[in-house]
């Protein structure tokens, strides 16, 4: 068996400021989908990120869905 993936979950919507991640309309929430590992999400959240670029007030972030789902374990898959 091979390496276990680390699920990433990229989705994105109207925020209430900017800094925040306080989504306003949950109901329409732009779900990207989940990713096998860090990499992958990262290239789907530039692109939802970069096509609304000129909208303030969407914003789109990476869950870690593998740090959920077992958080006794704390595996750092990617550099900050």
């Amino acid at each position: 068996m091979g390496k276990k993936p680390l699920l990433h979950l990229v989705f994105g919507g109207a925020v209430q400021d900017p800094s925040g991640t306080d989504f306003v309309d949950t109901d329409n929430l732009d779900i990207i989908g989940i990713f096998p590992d860090y990499q992958s999400a990262l290239t789907a959240w530039r692109g939802a990120s970069q096509l609304n670029v000129d909208d303030a007030l969407t914003k789109y972030v990476i869950v870690h869905m593998h740090r959920l789902l077992d958080p006794e374990t704390n595996t750092d898959d990617h550099d900050h």
